[in-house]
């Protein structure tokens, strides 16, 4: 089974995930030339002292990251999950996804971009965070997962560029997303952190039509 449990512990430290979320937008943003179908995004200027790493497939699932002096807090939803509010008769979010989360960081899932009309639940099926004294990730203590489901939360899906961030993995995914080739090397660069070059670009750019 591919849970939250095994994503958390495969997560680095917030620093290095903050630059490879950023790495991730940056390719998006640049392999596929229109913001319209950007699956990854990354906003600066989230709200005070805040940025947060946004994913979205187009599909119904989609998660986000958000960075905040308090710490950061992973929030993630796959609408085909069994786990999600809406395919519960209250309208709830799975039992243990959120009990656990700390004071400090509750607020930040309360955020009106995180609920549907109607639905009285911030559209998540799992949820992983961080506080700013923290060594290691957490994830909710006490979740009973639905039974003869290899990924019941969605996690694994979800989140596998956070938990592979190898740059095979990332070329993978642009390759296949938009169906074209992309170079390895050209990936590889802005994992690193390093500014985009005109060569750079250029490799990652579409093809002129």
């Amino acid at each position: 089974m591919n849970t939250v449990h095994e994503i958390a512990a495969r997560l680095p430290g917030p620093a290095e995930l903050r630059t490879h979320l950023r790495a991730l937008a940056v390719l998006d943003a640049v392999i596929g030339d229109d913001p319209q179908y950007c699956c990854y995004t990354f906003d600066a200027d989230w709200g005070p002292g805040e940025e947060a790493a946004l994913m979205s497939n187009g599909s119904g699932d989609d998660f986000s990251v958000l960075f905040t002096p308090a710490g950061v807090l992973i929030r993630g939803f796959d609408h085909e999950s069994a786990m999600s509010p809406y395919g519960t008769d209250e309208g709830r979010v799975w039992p243990g996804v959120l009990d656990d989360v700390p004071a400090p960081l509750r607020p930040l899932l309360d955020e009106p971009a995180f609920y549907d009309e109607g639905i009285d639940a911030p559209h998540v099926t799992a949820c992983i965070w961080r506080e700013t004294a923290d060594t290691t990730w957490h994830t909710g203590s006490a979740i009973a997962f639905p039974p003869d489901n290899e990924s019941p939360d969605g996690a694994g899906y979800l989140f596998h560029l956070l938990a592979d961030r190898s740059p095979e993995a990332v070329r993978s995914h642009f390759e296949d997303y938009y169906e074209r080739p992309v170079p390895l090397d050209a990936v590889r660069h802005v994992l690193t952190g390093l500014p985009l070059t005109p060569e750079t670009t250029a490799a990652l750019a579409p093809p002129a039509l």
